[in-house]
């Protein structure tokens, strides 16, 4: 006969890792951007001396918490060679109903974002997306699109505000966060 104790420790054990066998957390994916591999020159910016078609990728997401009210979409650059990274798609005010992001939602002109969503400033000093355009040269780059659920309803922000600011109030509402990488390089 086993003793109370060891029973309570293949208990204990057993709820520990099951839970995290069957814990669900927030995924982040898309048809054109694949994990850790090179972004398309559709993707790719069309200025600064790139010559992509700045088309944004199509995004869904799942597995939010409880209790998440809104979403914000962010695609920073950390390897950008300006000290601070560089942001290339700022999103937020995403209704909690919308798990996804069609292609080319990022062309403001375009209107295929849900009613209420705000793009705001990039490092490109516009809104909506500007694709990737690392220095001719320079290593790959690693592009960050990152979904944030919030707890929000909504940022009280416009499309003029900074990524820095946007960033602060995601972060202060945030809920979790997943996280898809592609890579870039011009040569």
């Amino acid at each position: 006969m086993k003793s109370p104790l060891f029973k309570l420790l293949v208990a204990t054990l057993f709820i520990t890792f099951s839970g995290k066998l069957f814990a669900t957390g927030m995924t982040l994916t898309s048809a054109e951007v694949k994990p850790a591999a090179t972004i398309s020159t559709k993707q790719v910016f069309n200025s600064f001396g790139c010559t992509g078609k700045n088309i944004s990728p199509s995004l869904k997401w799942s597995g939010e918490p409880k209790g998440t009210e809104s979403f914000a979409l962010m695609v920073y650059d950390p390897d950008a060679p300006t000290g601070s990274g560089w942001w290339h798609w700022v999103v937020f005010n995403i209704p909690k109903t919308v798990h996804q992001l069609p292609l080319n939602a990022g062309n403001p002109a375009m209107h295929l974002m849900p009613k209420g969503v705000i793009q705001s400033r990039t490092d490109f000093g516009s809104t909506g997306y500007g694709g990737p355009c690392p220095p001719k040269g320079d290593k790959p780059h690693r592009y960050q699109f990152t979904v944030y659920a919030l707890k929000v309803k909504s940022l009280p922000l416009k499309a003029d505000t900074t990524a820095a600011t946007v960033g602060y109030y995601v972060h202060q509402n945030m809920l979790a966060k997943a996280t898809l990488q592609g890579v870039y390089q011009r040569h």
